[in-house]
Parts: C-alpha cells; sequence; structure tokens
C-alpha cells in the first residue's frame, strides 16, 4: 500500500447523504462542521474520578489494572456527549460473525480496500472497513478469548478490547465525533478512543486494550494467508458496497485529508490537516502522536519524550506503525524490512525484543481533541 494512502483523507462538507449507516445519521439536519477559528470549548483538566471498586469485583468485563490518561474531568466529556442522529443499537453490531478462509473470497475486495487485521494467539483475521462501516462493532471469540473490535469512521479509528463475554453495542451517542459504545451487562459508557467509561456503574475504569492494524485486502492476505475474512453474512440488509461517508479506493468524501469534521471537536488545532492520520500513544510519561506518513518514510524513529527512550517502527508488509519502550536507547536499523540490533539478531517488526507502547491510528483532529497536550513528532 502506498504510505501516504491514509494520509489522504476527506471532507465532511461531501457528505451529503440524508441517512448514514455509520456514527451518524442525519447529515442535512445536522451540517458539516465549520471552524471559526477558535478553539472548541472543553478545558483539559486532570480526571480525578476512580472505579468503584465493588463494580469492578463484580463485573465480567476484564479491567485494565490501571486507569488509561484522560485529559479531562468525566463531567466534562459527559457535557461534550451529543446526539449522533440514530437510537441506542440503530447501528447494529454484529453479534454472530461469520468468517471464510481468504482463498474463498474471489474477487469480493479490491486490492486497496481496507481491512482491519487482528492476530491473537496465533489466529488472524481480517474485518473488511465496508462491512464496519455499517456496524461499527463485531462482537468476536479469537484464539478462545471473548473480543470486541470496533472501528469508528468519524475519527478513523480502530481499536480492539478484551470484553469477557459481555457485549458491547453502539450507544447513538458521540464525543469529540468518536463512537461511545455501551455494554449490554450494566449499561456503562465507554468512548472508544479513550477506552475509558465516563458513566454507569464502571464509570472511571478503563478496558483492556490489545493492536487492531489498518491494512489493506492484498498486503494483509499476503502476510497472513492463513487469515479468515467477516463475511456479509451478518443477518442485516445492507450495500456494503455503499460507504455513506465516502470512498478510501480511491480516497473521497469525509476521508479527505484536508476536510473539517462534522462536529465541533473538543479542541481546534491548526498544526496539521484535520484528517491526517496519527500514530497515537498514552504511555504513563504522556500522550503523545507520530506522523503515520513521516514513520512510512523514516522506517524508525528514535523518540524521546519526558523521561522515556522509544522507539518507532514501520511495518512495510502490512503499512503500520509499532511502538516499543527502549530504555537502555539500544541502536536498531531494518535489514530486508526486519528490525536488526547491535548484536546481528533480526526481528519482524511487530515481535521486537522491546516492551511494547499501545499505539492506534487516529485523525489528527480526533487525536488533538482527547489528548491536547500531546507531544508531537514526526
Amino acid at each position: 500500500m502506498d504510505p501516504t494512502r491514509r494520509g489522504l483523507l476527506a471532507t465532511a462538507a461531501a457528505v451529503t447523504t440524508a441517512s448514514l449507516a455509520g456514527c451518524v445519521g442525519d447529515t442535512d439536519a445536522i451540517g458539516p462542521y465549520e471552524p471559526d477559528g477558535e478553539s472548541g470549548g472543553a478545558t483539559p483538566e486532570e480526571m480525578t474520578a476512580s472505579p468503584d471498586e465493588d463494580a469492578v469485583a463484580e463485573t465480567a468485563i476484564p479491567i485494565a489494572d490501571d486507569q488509561l490518561p484522560v485529559s479531562y474531568s468525566l463531567e466534562t466529556l459527559r457535557g461534550e456527549v451529543i446526539d449522533g442522529g440514530v437510537p441506542q443499537d440503530g447501528i447494529p453490531s454484529i453479534d454472530d460473525p461469520v468468517f471464510e478462509p481468504v482463498e474463498d473470497v474471489d474477487d469480493r475486495f479490491r486490492e486497496d480496500d481496507p481491512v482491519f487485521g487482528v492476530v491473537r494467539e496465533g489466529e488472524a483475521r481480517a474485518y473488511p472497513q465496508s462491512i464496519l462501516v455499517h456496524h461499527e462493532i463485531v462482537n468476536d471469540e479469537i484464539g478462545g478469548e471473548s473480543v470486541a473490535v470496533t472501528y469508528c469512521p468519524l475519527t478513523g479509528t480502530a481499536m480492539g478490547f478484551e470484553r469477557g463475554g459481555v457485549e458491547f453495542g453502539v450507544s447513538g451517542n458521540l464525543v469529540n465525533s468518536n463512537l461511545v459504545m455501551y455494554d449490554r451487562e450494566g449499561e456503562s459508557m465507554w468512548p472508544q478512543m479513550l477506552g475509558t467509561a465516563i458513566e454507569g456503574p464502571l464509570e472511571a475504569a478503563s478496558l483492556r486494550e490489545f493492536p487492531v492494524h489498518w491494512s489493506t485486502w492484498s498486503d494483509w492476505r499476503e502476510r497472513y494467508p492463513d487469515s479468515t475474512v467477516l463475511t456479509e453474512d451478518t443477518g442485516y440488509v445492507r450495500d456494503y458496497d455503499d460507504d455513506p461517508y465516502g470512498m478510501y479506493n480511491p480516497v473521497s468524501g469525509y476521508y479527505r485529508e484536508d476536510s473539517d469534521p462534522i462536529f465541533e471537536p473538543l479542541r481546534s488545532d491548526d498544526d496539521e490537516p484535520p484528517k491526517r492520520m496519527v500514530l497515537g500513544a498514552r504511555p504513563p510519561e504522556g500522550p503523545l502522536s507520530i506522523d503515520h506518513e513521516t514513520l512510512a518514510a523514516e522506517r524508525l524513529l528514535e523518540i524521546d519524550h519526558e523521561d522515556a527512550t522509544l522507539l518507532a517502527v514501520h511495518d512495510r508488509s502490512i503499512d503500520v506503525g509499532h511502538l516499543y519502550r527502549n530504555p537502555d536507547g539500544e541502536a536498531f536499523e531494518l535489514a530486508d524490512d526486519r528490525l536488526v540490533d547491535a548484536d546481528g539478531d533480526s526481528y519482524e517488526p511487530d515481535e521486537a525484543s522491546l516492551e511494547r507502547v499501545y499505539a492506534y491510528d487516529a485523525m489528527w483532529f480526533a487525536w488533538t481533541g482527547f489528548y491536547p497536550d500531546s507531544a508531537q513528532f514526526g
């Protein structure tokens, strides 16, 4: 895949469809957000809330040992939640996904069509963007573990969460244009990008995350030929050939890089085009973003971030970025698309002998809205 492909994303003004199947409902009623040159109204402030210990002990949902960082109080975030134009479950999650082997897909996809890839416990799966744009959440089981594979078209974020057998659904609400999920156990509300509940019994608790890789059909198929692929047998009647927001192959509509978001973001920032893709991470030292296009060009980036030394690696085989903690400043280089350390030992870009830092792709406006004090690299 052309490393700049996902850096070319799209104009909200082009979204004129009367009823969207994704995050929003009636865009004619809403109209695109038109920036006035001023920042959004939300003021960053430390989140001090702690999850209820009894609720955490009783839930079947796997809860992270440590809270993920949140740059606003939960009260502020709740005040920024808006109606996305559809009711709860108006965008139906896929709860009984059906998969087929790569070799059975035939010509259902074009080579550069985007897919979201997951590898867990040696099992590889691909979730076509053309399907997830209509459903946003797939409640699945991979490697014997219950997981939720999620995608928000408005923020360009594909993320995975462990769910412990509890299903997640689409609430119909948004915050900072991002999908607000709800769990079907106690109906806590979870903005996808935060991975932290802002309301409900599990308020202030954070989910356990795992990587979902944004790739293309041809790249994923070549790297993981034994992968299985989500089919259109979802139990719902949808036109999976029609993306209500535009198109990624070629890029058009909402996905163009220089377009404005439909809704006012938490914070406005003109440092980058609104829909430019960044690799975002939230280590304990503080949030940071890495320009995806720069990483794809440089292949390796050494990053000094507060008291941490990090290493960002571009995996050319599926056009994704990986981030590692490199406390000793160990020297690495790329040779034949493998990561080589100072001793000459080589690794696949996603299997370095370093501690992985969870990171995911996001549109710039969404990342800087949630993490306004994020450090920028690349």
